[in-house]
């Protein structure tokens, strides 16, 4: 008998995905993806390089979320004035900031190498100046753009920080540059927490090229430079922000993510993401892939709207919050929990717990009702 052959993992992924062109990850994309680790749907969906947005639109679910022209253009011409005058500006900070001693530095330019702007030819010029910085050949030296990797659910993913400062008291800095204001000193805490998370990405990665390199990862600092505008002019602001707890989290998150191979095996062999097939095709491919559906999905994932509907179709626990859905372990439809509630339904020894802290919760309710 001859032995069975098995079709390559990444190659099941592009079949999956079809004839386009797959969506690289980023760490918006990272973030998002560690914000729901349990989410088998959105593994498979990233790790096939989906076009989410458009997937969505064809079931009929167009996301409604996203950055206004208004305000990516706002971001561009901030990130134009900080990167003015081979980091002028950014200098300044860094001596407020970090004392640096220097009044100037020598900025590279990484959105090309000789004119080649291929991830993976500027990826190993990061690679190469990274090592040439770290060594002390030239401590002031400021990397424009480079590219790092980091590997996220067994897929490479190629990330672009704005900027890593030049060694500083031996210690290298990731510098992000965003374009909401600093009102006193105190940004927005929701933009500030999700550039924070987005930093961590970068840390990592920065780590993994030292790794790589067999250079020491303790010249990589836990903090990063967060840029913004100062109150309502254009003039750049930096703080300082600690990432030890946004890296401990990550990390952890990270360990955590399903292997999207492994689960892209298991789908039927006629199981579809392109998003050139029929939109009758493509949900019944979906629904194959275990969605972990949660409100706060609204904010950052495109299949949010199509996922709600489907736990608003099942009554699943989880559209009502993950506080919900935890406070009802084995009970996986609200339409049971109010069954065991009505003593339409006898729960088993599972869920008997839950249908105690209903029955109390209920009876809370009432009592509250009565002193009102």
């Amino acid at each position: 008998m001859p032995p069975q052959q098995f079709e390559p993992l990444d190659g099941r992924l592009a079949r999956l995905r079809g004839p386009q062109p797959p969506q690289p990850y980023t760490a918006r994309k990272i973030t998002a993806l560690t914000a729901n680790p349990a989410c088998a749907r959105r593994a498979v969906l990233d790790a096939a390089g989906v076009d989410k947005a458009l997937l969505a639109q064809r079931v009929g679910y167009e996301p409604r979320f996203g950055q206004s022209p208004f305000a990516l253009a706002r971001e561009q011409a901030f990130h134009g004035l900080v990167r003015w005058g081979g980091y002028a500006e950014l200098i300044r900070l860094l001596r407020e900031q970090l004392s640096v001693p220097v009044a100037e530095a020598h900025a590279t330019d990484l959105n090309e190498v000789g004119g080649n702007t291929a991830l993976h030819v500027r990826e190993r010029e990061t690679r190469r100046l990274i090592a040439h910085v770290a060594s002390g050949e030239d401590v002031r030296l400021i990397l424009d753009r480079p590219v790092l990797t980091l590997d996220v659910a067994s897929q490479k993913s190629y990330l672009e920080p704005d900027a890593l400062t030049h060694r500083i008291n031996g210690m290298f800095y990731v510098v992000v540059i965003r374009s909401f204001a600093a009102i006193d000193g105190q940004a927005n805490p929701a933009a500030v927490a999700e550039a924070a998370k987005q930093a961590a990405v970068y840390v990592l990665a920065l780590r993994h090229a030292f790794e790589t390199a067999g250079l020491p990862t303790d010249q990589i600092s836990h903090k990063f430079l967060l840029v913004c505008p100062k109150d309502f002019s254009n003039r750049p602001y930096g703080r300082l922000i600690d990432l030890r707890q946004e890296l401990d989290a990550l990390q952890f998150q990270l360990s955590r993510l399903h292997r999207a191979e492994d689960l892209a095996a298991r789908l039927p062999d006629a199981a579809t993401l392109d998003t050139s097939r029929s939109p009758d095709e493509l949900s019944s491919s979906i629904q194959v892939l275990d969605a972990s559906y949660k409100p706060s999905c609204l904010s950052f994932c495109e299949m949010a709207r199509y996922c709600r509907d489907e736990a608003d179709g099942c009554a699943s626990p989880s559209r009502l919050g993950s506080g919900v859905r935890n406070d009802l372990p084995g009970i996986d439809s609200t339409r049971t929990a109010l069954d065991y509630l009505d003593g339409v339904v006898t729960p088993g020894e599972a869920e008997a717990e839950a249908a105690d802290l209903l029955r109390d919760a209920a009876r809370l309710r009432r009592l509250r009702r009565g002193a009102a």
